[in-house]
């Protein structure tokens, strides 16, 4: 048998060694296009979940604060209260 013949089996044909494929076809494109949107979607999704932990950690921040302002504030109120019933007996007691 012989050997070198161009037709091998596995072999590429030397016409395929002297073409340029530059063209990319649909599929190559298709294939492309949803790559790039789907590392943009991956993207996004980083970028929001990065964002949605922001978000919690500003969440609990408000609400320990808001906490402590409810906290504060019924303190006031009761040293004010005090204050107004020592006024109170003060007057009555002069």
């Amino acid at each position: 048998m012989y050997k070198h013949g161009i037709d091998r089996a596995g072999q590429p044909h030397y016409i395929d060694c002297m073409t340029n494929k530059t063209t990319a076809s649909p599929i190559d494109l298709q294939l492309s296009r949803l790559e790039e949107q789907v590392t943009s979607l991956l993207e996004t999704i980083d970028r929001l979940g990065q964002e949605n932990r922001s978000l919690r950690t500003q969440q609990d921040t408000i609400a320990n604060e808001r906490a402590n302002l409810l906290e504060k504030h019924d303190q006031v109120r009761n040293r004010v209260d005090a204050i107004v019933t020592r006024l109170k007996s003060m007057e009555t007691g002069v």
